[in-house]
């Protein structure tokens, strides 16, 4: 049983989530860059010394045991910190220390992408020594992430509000109504009306879009997805019409390859926010950041 971390202990969680991240054992051998046989007797070692078995292998493939699994996310908190440490040590003369997370719902526009690298540009220029990460994801797992504490600040689309958390409006994104080239409405591209769409299939996001609804829209939804690619495939394939972010299809219909059914009437907007907790909780790092994005909006 485990009492206390020595710096051997350390090293076989590396090389435990080596194992992890490869896949297996044998998989492992080229990370680690020593052979198989090796490699199990270090795991047997940390098995050992914890008390449990971690994960099985053999004939049947790798695969954790659910202490295993929780043990997992254990080392790689610890790992984290550990690496966190360090940072803090290296850099105690800088002003900023740590590490950001930021979740975004990618695909925005070039100017948006834009606005997110000025704000990166101007907190890189701070007295800082910040490991920053960015993740893509879908709106709903932007949410959880952050409430989870996985991200720091969220920019996507949120249908809801979270008492505890705060929502700065960055920009509108424009979405238009499209369908694929073998539509039957592909004919009257330009000047279909809401009665037109009404009588065909719809393909639509799996979370609440209520910008977007129409009368007994949900009787027409036949598919849906959780992404703008999901859904412009569903789209293509003449099957469904469906919504689409007005720059994303625009080369798909430069191509000819989806049709707008009428901008200027079957369109909504979206408002895209970026999201944090409360003020008084967060943490110097990102406060910053989150003045260096306000100053762009």
């Amino acid at each position: 049983m485990l009492t206390s971390t020595t710096d051997l202990d350390i090293r076989l969680l590396r090389i435990f989530l080596a194992i992890v991240d490869a896949g297996g054992v044998s998989a492992a051998q080229g990370a680690l860059g020593v052979g198989q046989s090796t490699i199990s007797e270090q795991l047997a070692t940390l098995e050992v010394r914890l008390g449990f078995t971690l994960c099985e292998r053999g004939r049947g493939g790798f695969r954790l045991t659910a202490k295993g699994e929780r043990f997992v996310r254990m080392a790689r908190g610890l790992l984290n910190t550990l690496s966190d440490f360090s940072a803090e040590a290296r850099n105690m003369d800088k002003q900023l220390v740590g590490r950001l997370t930021l979740g975004l719902c990618g695909h925005s526009t070039m100017q948006q992408n834009v606005r997110m690298a000025q704000a990166i540009e101007r907190f890189r220029q701070r007295d800082e020594a910040v490991r920053l990460s960015l993740r893509v994801c879908g709106p709903r797992e932007l949410e959880g992430l952050l409430l989870q504490g996985e991200i720091q600040v969220a920019i996507g689309y949120f249908w809801h509000r979270v008492p505890f958390l705060d929502y700065t409006p960055l920009y509108a994104e424009r979405q238009v109504a499209c369908c694929g080239p073998s539509h039957p409405l592909a004919a009257r591209a330009g000047r279909a009306t809401q009665e037109d769409v009404a009588q065909w299939e719809w393909a639509w996001r799996t979370y609440p879009v209520p910008e977007a609804e129409f009368p007994d829209w949900q009787a027409r939804v036949t598919a849906e997805a959780d992404n703008m690619e999901a859904v412009a495939m569903l789209v293509l394939s003449g099957a469904h019409l469906g919504y689409l972010p007005e720059h994303f299809c625009r080369p798909y219909i430069e191509a000819g390859l989806l049709h707008a059914l009428n901008p200027e009437v079957l369109h909504y907007d979206v408002t895209f926010r970026m999201v944090t907790r409360r003020r008084a909780a967060l943490d110097e790092v990102t406060r910053a950041f989150v003045a260096d994005m306000r100053a762009g909006v």
